[in-house]
């Protein structure tokens, strides 16, 4: 009985003294957080591109705020899942964030038949930076001039599968936004992915491919310098950026209405007390008139949802888009 009790005596010491541990060892990484190293800022996308640009707009000032170096690390593939497999798997200790998208937290849950993270479970929402509408490009060179001219030369071309269409990669917000329009249209195209938003319009204003699908901020200054023709806007109402631009639905697809999002994430069990003091940071960071002014310009509109917020709106979105995919049998392997 008294050797018993005394091994009863023993688990429990050991049971207080583990999870006294595991509290010290929390707390001391949340009290050397963020200044013992530098944040790792993951994109699971190229450079050039969207989730890229905007890292570094939010990086720059969150340096200063939270004094210490924030780097941004280019993951590329598979429209976003490798980059986001690789910070999921990351330590939950404030020293990785994510840069996620509609494409890599909401459309390849559905798309892919395995992927290496869960888009809700692997991750702990920290801030949404802004939503906005993709713009349908051609080369300045192509002889399309509006969205029925495009649904007819794509026609003409059905035989060889219509028109070619770039994007990011499969699954992308730009790959969905084309399928969307082929579904809703009964038009074929042929869908050409690259490794990024960059080579990707390279080589539509190259002529190598017809048209594709991207935000304001990767086509609009291309557009301006007269490289690229804009057809039309996926969002209900037109760009400030670009007001003689009409929408999708005004060309004559009604119901159609698609924007693409940029969030920021961190991996699943990162302590609150850091999301928290990352969240309140990033969104300063969006509230300063010169981070608006840029995101306006890019044809974003900033956001101010909160973590909670954020999760739930992202639920809501892998719901919806794992419809629109099952509806148009759509699968990226």
């Amino acid at each position: 009985m008294q050797r018993r009790t005394l091994i009863q005596h023993t688990l429990a010491a050991s049971t207080l003294l583990l999870g006294a541990t595991v509290v010290t060892t929390s707390a001391m990484a949340q009290s050397n957080w963020p200044t013992s190293k530098p944040i790792t800022y993951v994109v699971p996308f190229p450079p050039g591109g969207n989730t890229d640009t905007l890292a570094r707009v939010i990086a720059q000032p969150l340096n200063k705020a939270l004094g210490t170096s924030v780097i941004i690390e280019n993951k590329g593939g598979a429209g976003g899942s490798v980059g986001s497999a690789l910070a999921a798997r990351a330590p939950a200790d404030g020293f990785t964030i994510l840069g996620g998208t509609i494409s890599s937290h909401a459309i390849n849950v559905s798309l892919y038949s395995k992927l290496d993270y869960d888009p809700i479970k692997s991750f702990t929402p920290i801030a949404m930076i802004g939503s906005g509408p993709l713009v349908l490009v051609v080369p300045a060179s192509s002889p399309y001039k509006t969205l029925a001219e495009v649904l007819a030369g794509s026609k003409a071309k059905a035989a060889v599968g219509g028109l070619s269409s770039a994007s990011p990669g499969s699954g992308t917000s730009n790959h969905m936004a084309l399928e969307l329009l082929a579904y809703q249209t009964g038009v074929k195209f042929t869908h050409v992915p690259y490794k990024g938003s960059g080579p990707a319009v390279q080589d539509v204003m190259g002529g190598q491919v017809d048209m594709m699908f991207d935000t304001a901020l990767v086509v609009g200054p291309h557009i301006q310098a007269g490289k690229l023709r804009a057809i039309a806007v996926t969002s209900s109402k037109r760009l400030e950026s670009l007001p003689d631009v009409p929408t999708v639905a005004e060309s004559g697809e009604k119901g159609f209405d698609m924007g693409s999002w940029q969030a920021v994430f961190a991996p699943a069990g990162t302590p609150k007390a850091i999301v928290d003091r990352l969240h309140d940071e990033i969104l300063k960071v969006i509230a300063t008139p010169e981070v608006q002014a840029r995101l306006k310009s890019f044809g974003m509109q900033p956001s101010r949802m909160t973590p909670a917020e954020l999760a739930e709106f992202q639920k809501a979105e892998v719901a919806k888009w794992a419809a629109v995919i099952k509806a148009a049998g759509i699968k990226a392997d």
